[in-house]
């Protein structure tokens, strides 16, 4: 694995790249609020809100991203890995008094087979995909129907068509269950960055269960490095103690890997398939902290696609956060998990000045954050 320091304290910094597409300009520009030296915090101790970062979400700029895979220098990366995203199908279920259903689940169907399942969020929505592993111009949405209970909706309309509204006639039980699970790359070129990231996320899950008193929080991990190492996965399961989560954590130890790519499908495998996420939850988030793709090979690629829609079947949102050493292939395969899963992309920047490049993303204009602070963000977007 390629790894460099993804440590960041923020400089003031102010990026502009543009690359021509089919649809027209496409344009990447942050704005930074961070300014000052990259000193340390004083006494050795590691300090939270080092790492700086970025967020984009596709679904919510989906013309951008139909522009960008149609320009010559992105064109071909949905074949690669074999992500068709076209046929969006966007759904709002509603109860009877308008208020959005949390963590209903969504069935679609052609010709009376299930090709997609997904399950509401907080606010509602649900994003459900046809032949999203197969390329198809075009489809006969006449054979497409949505059922969420005993609601069957045979009218579907594609994602410019328009949302899918559906209103259901009984509440559904509500959870308070909040899952969260991180699922992090421990190969040997972590390094100290491994340290770093135990305080960035000691932060995070502290200040979730205090924002969110009334919720249920329950957090677990998956480490992994590759095959050939001293192990490939190690698992902590959810727990309503984060300290257990924590207490894992801290006792990771960076080691391992070798070539580029690592075993990121056998650890969402485990990350979707063992960790024991509730049947009913308000909230279930994956984050996926990684610096190197999975092994490019057919059965693994194959292996990535029934994860991802394994995650979507159980509502799990996949918050990819990619560090120095991806290439492109590897972004755009980490928006294709968040965008299919209802999750967005995370990236770490530059504005630290510590350390070695980090990869541009090709995104439009967003802001600069802390990562502590935007992994927060993000957490209480999907659980309010």
């Amino acid at each position: 694995m390629k790894k460099t320091n993804f440590i960041a304290l923020a400089l003031s910094c102010i990026l502009f790249i543009s690359c021509e597409s089919a649809g027209g300009d496409l344009s990447l520009e942050s704005s930074s609020k961070f300014s000052g030296d990259i000193s340390g915090s004083g006494g050795g101790e590691l300090q939270a809100g080092v790492i700086t970062a970025g967020e984009w979400n596709d679904l919510d700029n989906w013309m951008f991203l139909d522009s960008l895979l149609k320009d010559n220098n992105f064109f071909k990366v949905s074949s690669y890995w074999g992500f068709y995203r076209n046929h969006r199908i966007s759904v709002q279920v509603n109860d009877a008094s308008n208020h959005p259903v949390v963590d209903a689940i969504v069935l679609l169907k052609r010709d009376g087979s299930d090709i997609w399942s997904a399950r509401t969020g907080n606010s509602g929505k649900a994003e459900l995909w046809v032949d999203l592993y197969q390329k198809s111009e075009e489809i006969d949405s006449t054979k497409l129907q949505l059922v969420v209970g005993n609601t069957i909706i045979s009218s579907v309309k594609t994602f410019y068509g328009g949302v899918n509204v559906i209103t259901l006639a009984n509440n559904l039980a509500t959870s308070k269950n909040v899952e969260l699970a991180f699922v992090v790359d421990a190969t040997g070129s972590m390094g100290d960055e491994l340290e770093f990231l135990k305080t960035e996320l000691l932060d995070v899950i502290n200040r979730t269960k205090t924002n969110n008193p009334t919720l249920n929080i329950l957090t677990g991990s998956v480490f992994y490095r590759d095959k050939g190492d001293d192990y490939v996965t190690r698992i902590s399961n959810f727990n309503t103690n984060i300290q257990t989560t924590l207490n894992f954590i801290k006792d990771q130890k960076a080691s391992g890997g070798g070539d580029f790519p690592e075993a990121v499908h056998t650890a969402l495998d485990k990350a979707i398939n063992e960790l024991q996420w509730s049947t009913f939850a308000h909230t279930r988030l994956l984050f996926l902290v990684l610096d190197a793709p999975p092994h490019y090979e057919p059965d693994i690629v194959s292996n990535l696609q029934v994860q991802i829609k394994k995650a979507s079947e159980k509502g799990i949102k996949i918050i990819p956060i990619t560090a120095s050493g991806i290439d492109k292939d590897t972004e755009f395969l980490m928006r294709f998990m968040a965008v299919t899963t209802n999750g967005t992309y995370v990236f770490i920047t530059n504005d630290s000045g510590v350390g070695n490049e980090h990869l541009t993303a090709t995104v439009g204009k967003y802001e600069v954050e802390k990562l502590n602070d935007l992994m927060v963000r993000l957490i209480n977007k999907y659980v309010k």
